[in-house]
């Protein structure tokens, strides 16, 4: 299935990309588009003005993808605060890691494109996710 997003990405939609492979569609292909009326009629947006899967309520995408599919899975819901608060800075949640996440993101934004970024973001989402399951399995940080 084909996702389209805006181009240019940053901590949410990079989040959204991991998250729809990991948790909605694991053959996920993403299309990044200047402008929302260039997505394609095949395709899914996110975090893009108007549609369905993005900002609404006061939760970022990411949150929204969340609910949308129902998925309940307290590790990603913790991972969701991480992006709402390095997306939003509103400080609904404590997430002290959300401005270094975001500095990264941002970061490789001005020298990869969104393909390299997704590439590269894949592992610091999954162990960041290995990381926060560790955590909730022992009780406490894990070693």
């Amino acid at each position: 299935m084909k996702w389209a997003t805006r181009a240019n990405i940053h901590i949410d939609r990079a989040a959204c990309a991991w998250l729809i492979r990991r948790a909605v569609d694991g053959d996920a292909q993403f299309v990044f588009v200047a402008d929302p009326a260039d997505v394609p009629e095949d395709a899914t947006p996110f975090d893009m003005r108007g549609v369905e899967l993005s900002h609404h309520h006061g939760d970022c995408s990411f949150e929204t993808i969340l609910h949308r599919y129902e998925i309940t899975d307290p590790v990603l819901w913790r991972i969701a605060e991480i992006i709402h608060e390095a997306d939003i800075d509103d400080e609904r949640y404590d997430a002290p890691e959300a401005p270094g996440f975001d500095v990264a993101l941002r970061a490789l934004s001005m020298v990869c494109d969104d393909e390299e970024v997704l590439a590269h973001t894949r592992p610091i989402f999954d162990g960041l996710y290995e990381y926060y399951r560790r955590a909730t399995l022992l009780g406490r940080e894990p070693a």
